[in-house]
């Protein structure tokens, strides 16, 4: 993980491979943001003019390399975009930071030590800076880098460019105790949601649901939080039919996890359910070519659940929050569960399976039922449920449903406030019906037309009556398959993890929503 520090220093004085300073898009080109006053100067004042000659324009995601003058200590300045400066006296959007500074660390990789000059005019901005810079560092080298056996003999594998090593923050105010607390909170948020990306890009031959199990375990140890697996033997014992039905076809047996951070004072309790299908083949329902490669991102939900509960307990939140990771692997065999095959839920329910691909929703039904048991204040699910979604609202929006719209509101204004974008979606009745068996209580699937709409209604029957639920479908943005942005990397993201971690800030803070 990229190391942070508040630093003293000045830019000019500074002691790094790069200096990085902000450009925004002015009126009449481009424009020197603040906190780069001292590299401007050692350009004789004329930073922007230099950059507008070499075709910048302060676009944001712009990254354009300098050669330092003789008056910084640094060899290289970096002028990454903000986008359009704002009015008079107004201060830069906290995404425009958090991205540009992604970008900034993502262009460093390699770099033992980088300054980030760049407009701080309050801790929130210091936090926004240091949560891009340590996500935009991010690189998953774990298989990278092994020993070539056919390569000639005496010859050395170099391995992947390592994540910038060092960012220093300019102008934060080490000893200030609000940018302090901002550093800490960025520093551990990123860390967590790095951790969740290194689940999502693990290969699923290494990780299914025991050894995903195992990695919670060991964090909870780390971390204070208290971890309970069921396997197998306790999920039979205890009727989960949803998660038993879809791991049946796996080797490798399906858990339910549950992480349990508590806080002495807290008067709230959050519950948050994840999806964590480890490998999704489809099942019986098997997935058409050219859409299995990247379906071990299928357990994102629960990778967010898991690094949310381990960031509030970093964090010291005065709530509390429960985390339940649903892992199964759904895999085609003679075990398979098929189409048509009904299964007993664990709150009692039956469902007939129309479809093995609609496996999500099953596993989240038990946990949903199981989390609803302890009469949370609220409960949240996330998961990579459908293709629908992705059709809905693209891949970088998450749709959020809720059984309470006031609580569907807030979460949609959270994730806006942290920078995740997202759309508040309806749970129309009219659909439920599509959901009728004449077999069993509900059918997995229901009409084809708004099937995330359909998806989220299956959810809401098994939510505890009068609790406040949201169902979080983020097929969309959990998994990025283009070349990387700001701070986005290719592959697992980590999305909504930030949009979690703040909403149990606010709970912490009396504001459920």
């Amino acid at each position: 993980m990229t190391a942070l520090t508040l630093s003293t220093a000045g830019a000019a004085t500074l002691r790094a491979d790069a200096l990085v300073v902000g450009v925004a898009k002015g009126a009449k080109g481009p424009v020197v943001a603040p906190g780069a006053e001292a590299v401007d100067k050692a350009f004789d004042g004329k930073l922007a003019n230099v950059l507008e000659t070499l075709g910048a324009c302060g676009a944001e995601g712009e990254v354009t390399k300098l050669p330092a003058p003789s008056g910084l200590k640094a060899p290289v300045v970096l002028a990454v975009g903000l986008g359009r400066a704002p009015e008079r006296d107004g201060a830069y959007d906290a995404e425009a930071l958090r991205r540009a500074a992604g970008s900034a660390a993502r262009t460093l990789s390699g770099s033992k030590k980088a300054g980030f000059a760049l407009p701080t005019e309050s801790a929130e901005d210091a936090g926004a800076i240091a949560e891009g810079a340590l996500l935009g560092a991010y690189a998953f080298t774990a298989y990278q880098g092994g020993e070539d056996r056919i390569a000639p003999k005496g010859a050395k594998n170099k391995g992947p460019k390592q994540p910038l090593a060092e960012v220093a923050l300019l102008g934060a105010k080490p000893r200030d105790k609000a940018y302090k607390a901002a550093a800490e909170r960025a520093v551990a948020v990123a860390e967590e949601i790095n951790r969740a990306r290194d689940l999502i890009n693990t290969p699923p031959n290494d990780l299914y649901p025991e050894s995903f199990a195992a990695v919670a375990t060991a964090a909870g140890k780390e971390h204070g939080v208290k971890v309970q697996v069921l396997d197998e033997k306790a999920l039979v014992k205890g009727g989960f039919g949803g998660l038993l039905g879809v791991g049946q076809g796996s080797t490798h047996g399906p858990r339910l996890v549950r992480l349990a951070y508590t806080h002495p004072k807290a008067e709230k309790t959050l519950a948050l359910v994840g999806k964590g299908i480890t490998y999704d083949s489809g099942g019986i329902s098997l997935k058409p070519a050219g859409h299995n490669e990247t379906m071990k991102c299928d357990m994102s939900g629960a990778a967010a659940v898991f690094a949310t509960v381990v960031a509030a307990s970093r964090l010291g939140l005065r709530v509390n929050v429960t985390g339940w990771l649903a892992l199964a692997e759904n895999m085609p065999s003679g075990n398979a569960t098929r189409p048509g095959d009904v299964l007993r839920m664990y709150s009692g329910k039956t469902v007939e399976v129309l479809n093995t691909d609609a496996e999500g929703r099953l596993v989240l039904a038990d946990a949903l039922t199981r989390a609803s048991e302890e009469n949370p204040d609220a409960i949240v699910d996330v998961a990579t449920l459908t293709g629908a979604m992705v059709l809905a609202l693209g891949n970088r929006t998450f749709g959020v449903m809720s059984n309470d719209d006031a609580f569907r509101t807030s979460i949609h204004e959270t994730a806006e406030e942290v920078g995740e974008a997202s759309w508040p979606m309806p749970l129309p009745a009219d659909l439920r019906k599509g959901m009728d068996s004449p077999t069993a209580d509900i059918a997995n699937m229901g009409e084809r037309m708004g099937g995330g709409l359909v998806a989220g209604l299956f959810l809401k029957e098994f939510v505890g009556e009068g609790i406040a639920w949201a169902h979080l479908d983020i097929a969309g943005p959990a998994f990025h398959e283009g070349a990387p942005y700001g701070y986005t990397p290719k592959g697992g993201t980590g999305s909504s993890v930030r949009t979690l971690v703040r909403l149990a800030e606010r709970t912490a803070d009396g504001d459920l929503g």
